[in-house]
């Protein structure tokens, strides 16, 4: 006679949502770091043994792990250590200063201080910071402040003279130096900030593993089990991996990574890559490499991302970072070479322009099961969304950018073209598996604005914006679970709880459905992580929740 198998851990006496089109149960049984059983709470109990260890849901909800499937973990958690300019911490640009000064207090002279997250159109001035304007409040440091979308920074005087530049250099193709009046402002856009990136200090492995780790806990707090790293080597090359490949070997990964490879003009680290072997899809559950990242445009925010019209107030389209010519070779060169895509391209102009690239090299080398992405794919049109369903090319959209954005767009763009953009409802229904994600640091990692959003389309005040576009809230959690497994080609073994997948769970202190279904969605803004599960065991306990 056999002995029965006992569960390691149960959830039981709340709602667990399986996954779309799974229903709800009462209880989970986790065993073995994977889903053994989800049912009714009777059915459930019968797994539990002496050393099961049984958490009492209390009516809360749990649901699979969430994944968000574009943010960059390593900038996120270096971030967190660095000057916090966004407008929650500097709503003015005395108070932005007042953080310059404060840490130019407390740094050696000549040292590098460096900031992200400020948005220059929620400053009381209305604009960016000018470089006498830093040079005033850190006179002896070199300061570099990134602006929330981190297409556009802002870097003093002392920054562009390391860097050379002055009065007379001209901006690079696809780069913006600004100048008034025949003056350096210190603003630079897109490859215009390339000479200031490449003498930043270099950060050793070890900073880059104190980084992963401190984001890493960050998301485990927000129910967040997995990410994609959406760009291993933008600053720090191949460090940025030695670091990943430490924190994997010493099992100090705090959550499940999918680890997108530079390899753009100026920032690759896919020469170093490929000698290594890393092919997409190589690696085990907690860290897997993946697509290869170019980045084509900037942002809709800084009038960056190419557009074919022109954004109000102006003829300017934005800026195409390459040549076709060469986005075409670099894209064939690494889809023959077996990896997957994943290129960056907001505007409608950098979408033709990658849609492009990859039916040429789908074309030369078919490979219908590739599943490329187009990374924020923000503002294409309705041709484009054909080309996209004609070779299974995949959105990988931040809904949220309409929550924190979206009335600003609204000063940027006509309102029809915003309506149509992010179109949530018309990937889903078109077979594109949209996936839900914050590329944090450009937004906040809290997932509760994305899941709002998707439901809602409205903006954090309150504008509604396509309304034809929003998701019932089974098809939203789909977008942040399932659909992130799926652009990662991980929906075997995540992304939903049934028997055999991996056991990540994220416990919630409300019941999303009941919410919804009383016809208050804000409350999902309130929603607090209570418990976070990874691979059956406690990974993180919100202080002062039930267990």
């Amino acid at each position: 006679m056999s002995a029965k198998v006992s569960a390691d851990l149960v959830l039981t006496g709340g709602t667990v949502w399986s996954g779309k089109g799974l229903g709800r149960a009462e209880a989970i049984a986790l065993w073995g770091g994977r889903v053994l059983a989800v049912g009714g709470a009777a059915d459930v109990a019968s797994l539990i043994g002496p050393h099961t260890q049984v958490v009492d849901l209390a009516g809360r909800f749990a649901m699979p792990g969430l994944n968000d499937a574009h943010m960059h973990l390593i900038p996120y958690g270096t971030s967190m250590a660095e000057m916090d300019l966004r407008p929650s911490e500097a709503s003015t640009l005395e108070a932005l200063l007042d953080v310059v000064r404060q840490r130019a207090a407390s740094t050696p002279k000549g040292e590098w201080l460096i900031g992200r997250g400020y948005d220059h159109f929620k400053l009381d001035v209305g604009r960016h910071p000018y470089r006498e304007e830093l040079d005033q409040a850190a006179p002896d440091h070199p300061v570099y402040i990134v602006r929330t979308c981190g297409h556009l920074s802002v870097a003093n005087s002392r920054a562009l003279e390391l860097a050379e530049i002055t009065e007379d250099t001209q901006s690079p193709p696809g780069g913006l130096i600004e100048r008034q009046n025949g003056r350096l402002t210190g603003l630079l856009a897109e490859n215009g900030r390339d000479a200031v990136m490449q003498i930043l200090p270099p950060a050793t492995v070890d900073e880059l593993v104190a980084s992963i780790e401190r984001g890493g806990r960050d998301l485990l707090s927000y129910g967040i089990t997995s990410c994609m790293e959406a760009a291993v080597g933008i600053r720090d090359g191949w460090t940025e991996m030695l670091a990943y490949q430490k924190v994997h070997r010493e099992r100090r990964l705090p959550v499940r990574v999918y680890a997108t490879l530079m390899g753009d003009k100026t920032r690759n680290v896919l020469p170093e890559a490929m000698g290594a072997g890393m092919i997409s899809g190589s690696g085990d559950d907690m860290f897997r490499i993946g697509p290869v990242k170019i980045f084509t445009d900037g942002s809709a925010g800084g009038r960056t991302a190419a557009m074919t019209k022109p954004y109000l107030g102006g003829e300017d389209k934005g800026l195409l970072c390459l040549p076709s010519n060469e986005l075409n070779e670099m894209v064939a060169a690494a889809h023959d070479a077996g990896y997957r895509m994943a290129i960056h391209a907001i505007g409608d102009a950098a979408i033709d322009q990658v849609l492009d690239a990859l039916e040429a090299a789908l074309a030369k080398t078919p490979d219908p099961g590739r599943r490329h992405r187009i990374e924020h794919c923000g503002w294409l049109r309705p041709d484009q969304m054909e080309r996209m369903v004609a070779a299974h090319i995949l959105p990988a959209p931040q809904p949220a950018f309409l929550y924190h954005f979206g009335d600003l767009y609204l000063t940027l763009l006509e309102r029809e073209r915003i309506e149509a953009s992010h179109p949530m409802r018309t990937w889903l229904e078109r077979g594109l598996h949209p996936s839900a994600s914050t590329d944090c640091p450009v937004v906040e990692i809290d997932p509760r604005p994305n899941l709002y959003t998707m439901i809602t389309r409205k903006t954090q005040q309150g504008t509604l914006l396509g309304a034809d576009q929003a998701l019932t809230l089974e098809e939203a959690l789909d977008a942040y679970t399932y659909s992130g497994a799926y652009a990662a080609h991980e929906e075997e073994i995540k992304g939903r709880l049934k028997p055999g997948q991996l056991g990540d769970v994220a416990v919630f202190d409300k019941d999303f459905f009941s919410a919804v279904e009383a016809g208050e969605p804000e409350r999902l803004l309130e929603a607090q992580c209570d418990l976070t599960i990874l691979g059956g065991e406690v990974v993180y306990q919100r202080e002062g929740a039930a267990t």
